[in-house]
């Protein structure tokens, strides 16, 4: 097996990328030991001394860690992939492959008078800017629409991230207002 890795624009997040879907669909996200429970692979990572996240795209894993070299942490890091994946143990422990994305949806808060406005929101978003963000190891889903403000969930690699803020306010705002007028601003959840 073998597990190619990409830096992203998070200085703290690298991209593992082993080759094989890892979610089937949606994207999920574990930033604390408690909440990797839920998965084998992710309680592995979080057993990794330095690790304080991780993030699960289609094909792509994002490992988040704390003040430690990347150099020391990067072969720990592979070989919980490789063990993993060579045990055969399912990805998630109740064998589920529910996403982060339906409790996001359950979430969503807009005026009915806007469902027009978020359906378009929501498809550029979709079509436009997951895309994108899911090349750089994370993932960014639509939260809240009130008042002209678009309010937006960054996930993995982009929760953090230092040139985060100016993925929002001047990519993703600067398209959203371009084909969504009713758009005023862009902010983070």
């Amino acid at each position: 097996m073998f597990i190619q890795t990409e830096a992203t624009p998070n200085p703290a997040t690298l991209k593992f990328i082993p080759g094989r879907t890892v979610l089937d669909g949606g994207t999920l996200e574990f930033a604390d030991r408690a909440s990797a429970r839920r998965s084998p692979l992710a309680e592995r990572l979080f057993d990794v001394a330095g690790v304080t996240g991780v993030f699960y795209g289609a094909d792509f894993i994002t490992v988040t860690k704390d003040g430690s070299d990347w150099q020391h942490l990067k072969p720990a890091i592979l070989g919980a992939i490789m063990e993993h994946y060579m045990s055969g143990a399912p990805l998630l422990a109740d064998g589920t492959v529910a996403s982060d994305e339906r409790r996001d949806e359950d979430d969503e808060f807009f005026d009915e008078q806007d469902a027009e406005t978020v359906e378009m929101i929501k498809e550029l978003i979709e079509t436009r800017v997951r895309p994108a963000v899911a090349n750089d190891g994370g993932d960014i889903t639509f939260r809240g629409f009130k008042d002209g403000i678009v309010y937006l969930n960054m996930k993995g690699a982009c929760s953090g991230c230092p040139s985060s803020t100016a993925t929002l306010q001047h990519g993703i705002q600067n398209l959203l207002k371009h084909f969504v007028p009713d758009v005023v601003e862009v902010r983070p959840m």
